[in-house]
């Protein structure tokens, strides 16, 4: 990804999408106090709805985005994915779900991510975006897969046509998980070799949601794939992460629209 400075803000987009209106944004730049410093965009972690309302504003102003039109959802670790057509009336939220899709234009749709995996798709073809959200419970119900699929559904898109962005989140040298992951990982992919990894000095587990969720993208038919590689928990000098932070912190911000 590339890393972006503008004003007090920065944010990170992926180099294959350099006229695409998108960016997984740090944490720096906002108005929140600590625990929560600065540009937290969670609604529900403590932090003043004001500042979470000022800090999504910084977010739309910086890539020149509608922010009246911004539509997203409440996550829930789910694979359920829905479509946007327009915001909410008198409801900042869309529906529970943790996938999201439009082909309409000047229609942003955004997230909060605090270690689990942002997944940006795109099809440059039929013009559909799609963004999703993917913690371990959300990556072994197939959530990448199944908005991959709900593209193909509504709007006739084909795997091969879709590009996708696997953004910031835990990686496998920081993400400790139990048997209960180990064991639902291998129940979904029918495999752990490569996703993941057991200590050999204490027996413990660590799991890889890069590449989890980027195999289930590739047996969803997409290839054109781009990780991050950027851990949360080891930069928290950048991003929130529940995990590092012992849960006391913020939410980042990632947001994609069609011009």
């Amino acid at each position: 990804m590339r890393r972006v400075e503008q004003d007090n803000l920065v944010y990170y987009e992926f180099a294959m999408w350099p006229g695409i209106k998108h960016g997984v944004f740090t944490r720096l730049g906002g108005v929140s106090p600590a625990p929560w410093a600065s540009l937290n965009m969670g609604g529900n972690v403590g932090d003043s709805i004001e500042n979470v309302r000022q800090n999504h504003e910084l977010m739309f102003e910086a890539l020149q985005l509608n922010a009246s039109k911004g539509c997203t959802v409440w996550q829930v670790h789910s694979a359920d994915v829905v479509i946007a057509n327009a915001p909410r009336p008198n409801r900042r939220w869309l529906a529970q779900a943790d996938g999201i899709l439009t082909d309409r234009l000047d229609l942003p749709l955004t997230m909060r991510f605090a270690d689990c995996t942002p997944i940006f798709l795109l099809d440059p073809v039929r013009g559909v975006i799609g963004l999703a959200h993917a913690g371990w419970r959300g990556t072994v119900q197939g959530v990448a897969a199944q908005t991959v699929r709900t593209m193909g559904s509504a709007f006739g898109c084909r795997p091969q046509d879709i590009q996708a962005g696997i953004g910031p989140s835990i990686g496998q040298d920081r993400y400790q998980v139990g048997l209960e992951v180990t064991k639902a990982i291998h129940k979904y992919f029918g495999l752990t070799t490569g996703l993941i990894r057991t200590d050999p000095t204490d027996g413990t587990f660590y799991l890889d949601l890069w590449a989890a969720n980027q195999l289930d993208l590739q047996q969803a038919g997409v290839d054109q794939i781009e990780i991050a590689g950027l851990c949360t928990a080891a930069n928290t000098h950048e991003f929130f992460s529940h995990r590092a932070e012992s849960g006391r912190t913020g939410r980042f911000g990632a947001v994609l629209s069609l011009s």
